[in-house]
């Protein structure tokens, strides 16, 4: 059976009880980089991958897999992938998302939030024009740099909240004004805006 595993933001302090027993009863456990030092501590096994289709060439039917995601699997994660390529997914278990992890440091209700993600994806950001507050999954071409100038081109005026290497030492949270400069601390992040609509 395939199961895949939501490991968090990453620190093994945000996993679930489900999602270490998971890992601990598979006989193959796959992961990327970030997510596999953290399978370590719970396994000694642990196939690493850095491309996504790797773990289709790593995948046996016959063998108890936990493909492990990070943040939730559901949430802008690996299960569309898997279901478009025939993988037929016996479990999956939630964790928590980035978002999730952010708007907790921030002290902020989330539930009227847009969602967006730009890891990996062209969305458009005039959506958030509209939005009192959004929320936005970045990478290293969208990031919150480049968010920040947009917002501001498109008129949005507000707070940017940038939340790096979340949940781990390493963690920086940042609060700058839209328009504004905003200084890279890594690939991946997570932005909030909070939009001052009239």
């Amino acid at each position: 059976m395939i199961k895949v595993v939501g490991m968090g933001p990453g620190n093994i302090n945000y996993l679930t009880m489900e999602a270490i027993n998971a890992i601990k009863s598979a006989d193959r456990v796959i992961a990327f980089g970030r997510i596999c030092s953290t399978a370590k501590v719970i396994v000694n096994s642990v196939i690493e991958v850095n491309r996504v289709d790797e773990i289709i060439e790593n995948l046996d039917n016959k063998v108890n897999t936990a493909i492990l995601a990070s943040g939730d699997p559901c949430f802008f994660g690996i299960i569309d992938y898997l279901r478009k390529k025939g993988i037929v997914i016996g479990e999956v278990i939630p964790g928590i998302s980035s978002f999730q992890y952010m708007m907790a440091k921030l002290k902020k209700s989330w539930q009227d939030a847009l969602l967006i993600s730009l890891h990996g994806r062209d969305e458009k950001l005039e959506g958030v024009v509209k939005s009192r507050l959004s929320v936005i999954l970045t990478d290293k071409t969208n990031n919150p740099n480049f968010i920040s100038k947009k917002l501001c081109e498109l008129g949005v005026i507000g707070k940017i909240h940038t939340g790096y290497n979340l949940s781990y030492d390493e963690e920086v949270i940042l609060i700058n004004n839209i328009g504004d400069e905003i200084e890279i601390a890594g690939n991946i992040s997570v932005v909030v805006i909070e939009n001052e609509m009239a």
